[in-house]
């Protein structure tokens, strides 16, 4: 797959969506695990899954504003934690 560098981040901005993709893999983790038979914190998962995905979803959204990164229709971004920079997949 080809990657191509589109712009960086700040490393305050990269702590934020390293946070969030940390967070997001976890629940995805615990959601292996816990069973519908226990309904509160079942749902508490489902709701804490949902925010981090809007979260992290509105990270991308707002740095692709403020950068006005390149796209294209079937590509994504992926961030480069060690380096700060995005590229275009």
């Amino acid at each position: 797959m080809e990657k191509k560098v589109v712009g960086s981040v700040t490393e305050s901005e990269k702590n934020e969506i390293q946070s969030l993709f940390e967070r997001r893999n976890g629940l995805n983790e615990l959601a292996k695990i816990v069973t519908a038979d226990n309904d509160a914190l079942y749902e508490r998962l489902l709701k804490d899954m949902s925010e981090t995905a809007a979260k992290f979803q509105g990270w991308w959204n707002r740095m692709a504003q403020k950068y006005q990164w390149e796209s294209t229709p079937e590509g994504n971004w992926e961030i480069n934690f060690d380096t700060c920079e995005i590229y275009l997949m």
